[in-house]
């Protein structure tokens, strides 16, 4: 994209996945959230048959989707782990059966090595690791064996204690920490630094006045010098800040998703695709006039 007559072009910042190259120059891209879990916070039991969650994928790429995030382990508050086998069982037959046929890539959200190692090999290109590659020795492994990309998140505890009163003595510079040790395990075990994202964690150890705190200073998180996700949708802080019902959320998310990315998000992970994919393109439009 020209800046302007007679100005050089703007460098491209892109993410290599598999076959698909995604430009996040000048424009945040939109990830779908497609939960095969009985009990996410949500979505949970929405797509419990293999043809609903097919359908709900073609949907979201027909909607503007730039990336379909799949996942068989819910991580909500208070969840526990479920078995590899199950794990699998929830998210494979949905990788075979769009892989190839939807022009996006697909993400696995998962932190096991076994259930990233089988979705590789399926179709998938991206490893969504809530632990940012700390939960699982192996994982790091996996992913630069197949030449995926990873999302590193950070997380305070498990899914289990996570929200069990969170607490920090300087929240953005420990997560910063967490994450570039996350990065330089990424490095470690080989996967280029290209492949690499980072995810601040929203809601994942911090109490509602932490999650805003991100958002506001999201910014700051550049300095690892990866793109950066950050997911939002629907989540608790909205709840508790707006005083509603998980289903009544959208317009408080959409106000999230447009400051994270006028604040630095370059992958806004959502519910609602059609609607934030809107949300973000009127964003990235008023925030590249500013920096014209």
């Amino acid at each position: 994209m020209l800046l302007d007559q007679g100005v050089s072009q703007q460098k491209k910042s892109e993410l290599h996945l598999g076959r698909f190259v995604l430009d996040y120059s000048d424009k945040a891209l939109v990830m779908g959230i497609l939960n095969r879990t009985p009990d996410s916070f949500y979505d949970g039991g929405k797509y419990k048959t293999k043809s609903c969650a097919v359908d709900a994928a073609y949907r979201m790429v027909h909607e503007g989707a730039d990336i379909i995030d799949i996942g068989g382990q819910s991580t909500r508050p208070g969840s526990n782990p479920v078995i590899t086998e199950e794990e699998l069982e929830r998210i494979i037959p949905i990788i075979e059966e769009i892989a190839g046929k939807i022009d996006v890539p697909i993400s696995v959200d998962t932190s096991n090595h076994a259930v990233a190692e089988e979705s590789l090999k399926r179709g998938a290109v991206l490893i969504n690791d809530i632990t940012g590659l700390k939960g699982d020795e192996k994982m790091a492994g996996v992913v630069s064996k197949y030449g995926a990309g990873v999302v590193l998140m950070h997380i305070k505890g498990t899914p289990k204690d996570m929200q069990n009163d969170p607490a920090y003595d300087n929240l953005i510079e420990e997560i910063i920490s967490y994450l570039r040790d996350s990065v330089q395990i990424g490095i470690n075990a080989g996967i280029p630094h290209e492949k690499m994202i980072i995810d601040p964690g929203i809601g994942f150890g911090k109490a509602e006045e932490h999650n805003l705190s991100i958002i506001n200073r999201l910014s700051e998180f550049k300095q690892l010098g990866k793109p950066i996700l950050i997911g939002v949708s629907r989540k608790s802080f909205i709840g508790s800040t707006l005083k509603l019902a998980v289903d009544e959320r959208v317009f408080g998310t959409a106000a999230c998703v447009a400051l994270s990315i006028a604040n630095g998000a370059n992958i806004v992970r959502v519910h609602d695709v059609k609607q934030m994919k809107e949300i973000a393109r009127m964003t990235d439009a008023i925030a590249r006039e500013g920096r014209l």
